[in-house]
C-alpha cells in the first residue's frame, strides 16, 4: 500500500504563520527564523505537495485556491497538537477536570463515593457544574453525566445505573395521613411529578396495570431531588429510582409503600465526545466511575436475591 509521506511539522508551521500574516517576514519574526528560512520551508512544502500555496506579490502574499483549502486543517492540527502537548506535559496537567452532572445524581449517588476517587487520584482537580438547562449541542465540559436512553449524536456513553422505578413517600404524610396501601389509592394522593423524565407516573401505572388511576392532581418539579425532598416532608408521593433512593429508604426517611417495581429503560450515563482526545485525568475518572457503577449494580442484584 502506497502511503503519502507527511510534510515536516516545521514546514507546516511556516506555512500556517505565513498564511496568517500573508508575509514571510512577519512569519519569520513570530517563529524566530530568518525570512529566507521561512521562504525555503514553504517552497519545500509546495514541492512535496506538487502545487503552489501562495502567489508571490510585490507587496506580500496571496493564498492560492489550494492554499486556502489546505490552511484550515493545518491550523486545526497544529492547535490540537499544541493543546494535547500542554495537557500531558505542560501546565495543563494541573487543569481541573470539568464535569457537568445532574444535581440529584451528584447529591445522592456521586457525592457519597467521591472520597474513594480522591484517595486514588489526589492529583486530579475536579470542577462540577449542575447547570443542566443548557443547549445540549454546545459542549463546554470534559465529561457530562446525562439521563436518557444512552444515545446522543457524537458522544460515547457509559451506563452508570440500572434502576427500577419505585413510588416513595414519608412514613407519615401531612395531616397525619397514612401512606396508601395500594396503587388504586393514588388517585386520592398528591403525586410529585418531574419534568423531563419519559418514564414518569403514567408510565409506571400503565406498566403495573393501574393505568386507570388519575395522575393529574399533584405538583411538578424540574429536578428529581426537589420532588424527593418534598416526599420526605410528607407532601406527596414521588417516583424514585432505586439507585438514588436506596439510602433514604434504609435510613427510614422514605418508605416504598407498594411492592410493584418497573425496570427503567432510561439511565444515567457518563458521556464524552466520541472522536476527541480524552485527557488522562478524564480517563482515570471514567475508569473509576464505571467500576463504581458496576459494583453498585452487583450489590443491588445481590440484595434483591437475599430479599
Amino acid at each position: 500500500m502506497n502511503k503519502k509521506r507527511l510534510p515536516p511539522l516545521n514546514w507546516l508551521r511556516s506555512f500556517e504563520a505565513s498564511a496568517r500574516h500573508l508575509n514571510f517576514t512577519l512569519a519569520a519574526a513570530e517563529l524566530n527564523l530568518t525570512q529566507a528560512a521561512i521562504s525555503q520551508q514553504v517552497k519545500g512544502l509546495e514541492g512535496q505537495l506538487g502545487t503552489a500555496l501562495f502567489k508571490r506579490l510585490p507587496r506580500g502574499l496571496e493564498l492560492t485556491d489550494s492554499g486556502r483549502a489546505y490552511l484550515p486543517p493545518v491550523r486545526d492540527s497544529i492547535e490540537r497538537l499544541a493543546a494535547v502537548t500542554d495537557e500531558i506535559f505542560g501546565q495543563g496537567r494541573a487543569k481541573s477536570l470539568t464535569i457537568k452532572v445532574n444535581l440529584v445524581f451528584f447529591t445522592l449517588w456521586l457525592a457519597p463515593r467521591l472520597e474513594r476517587f480522591r484517595a486514588l487520584h489526589p492529583d486530579v482537580g475536579l470542577r462540577f457544574s449542575s447547570n443542566i438547562w443548557v443547549d445540549e449541542s454546545k459542549w463546554d465540559a470534559d465529561m457530562e453525566i446525562r439521563y436518557g436512553e444512552g444515545v446522543w449524536p457524537g458522544l460515547s456513553a457509559d451506563r452508570l445505573t440500572w434502576d427500577e422505578l419505585v413510588p416513595v413517600c414519608s412514613p407519615q404524610l401531612l395531616d397525619a395521613k397514612a401512606p396508601p396501601l395500594s396503587p388504586l389509592d393514588l388517585s386520592e394522593q398528591t403525586l410529585l411529578h418531574v419534568i423531563g423524565y419519559k418514564e414518569g407516573w403514567s408510565y409506571w401505572l400503565n406498566q403495573t396495570g393501574f393505568g386507570q388511576a388519575d395522575t393529574t392532581p399533584g405538583i411538578q418539579f424540574d429536578t428529581l431531588i426537589s420532588a424527593l425532598e418534598m416526599a420526605t416532608r410528607g407532601h406527596g408521593i414521588a417516583l424514585g429510582r432505586t439507585s438514588l433512593v436506596a439510602e433514604m429508604i434504609d435510613s427510614g426517611r422514605l418508605i416504598a409503600p407498594f411492592p410493584q417495581r418497573v425496570a427503567t429503560l432510561e439511565a444515567f450515563h457518563l458521556t464524552y465526545p466520541s472522536h476527541q482526545y480524552l485527557h488522562p485525568h478524564a480517563e482515570a475518572f471514567r475508569s473509576w466511575i464505571v467500576s463504581e457503577a458496576q459494583h453498585a449494580s452487583e450489590v443491588h442484584v445481590a440484595a434483591d436475591k437475599v430479599g
